[in-house]
């Protein structure tokens, strides 16, 4: 029995294995970079920039058309349980928004990028206006 375990060991040391090692090293890191998705919406970075159809959150006003789709880009700052979904209020430099979503793991101060479309809910009282825009999630 001691023959054969030697015999083995011996047609390892026989060829060289780094390429194997740099093989199998290369599949784990691109199997571990490919576990993060770019189109999820609970995406995290700080810092990142998707691309230029992120609309700033400042630039969504009450009047816009309520079929209109944007793409947000902010950081969680609270979130809110409702009855079959979550909000969420969203911030970046420009103004902060609430979300609406199934999503239920956006964790505050969690970096995420969202498409939704831009709704207003109006709510008068006494006179005035106190409605406000929100996002409902596509």
């Amino acid at each position: 029995m001691r023959q054969i375990k030697n015999l083995s060991l011996s047609f390892l040391y026989g060829h060289s294995i780094v390429p194997y090692r740099l093989g199998l090293i290369f599949f784990l890191i691109a199997g571990l970079c490919s576990c993060g998705n770019l189109t999820s919406p609970g995406l995290r970075g700080a810092g990142l920039k998707i691309g230029t159809n992120v609309t700033p959150i400042g630039e969504i006003k009450p009047k816009q058309d309520n079929q209109a789709i944007v793409y947000i880009q902010g950081q969680v700052e609270k979130q809110a349980p409702l009855i079959e979904q979550w909000a969420y209020k969203i911030k970046d430099s420009t103004g902060k928004i609430w979300v609406v979503t199934n999503q239920k793991n956006l964790g505050e101060g969690s970096e995420v990028v969202i498409k939704g479309k831009v709704r207003y809910r109006s709510i008068p009282l006494a006179g005035k206006e106190l409605g406000e825009v929100y996002l409902e999630e596509e």
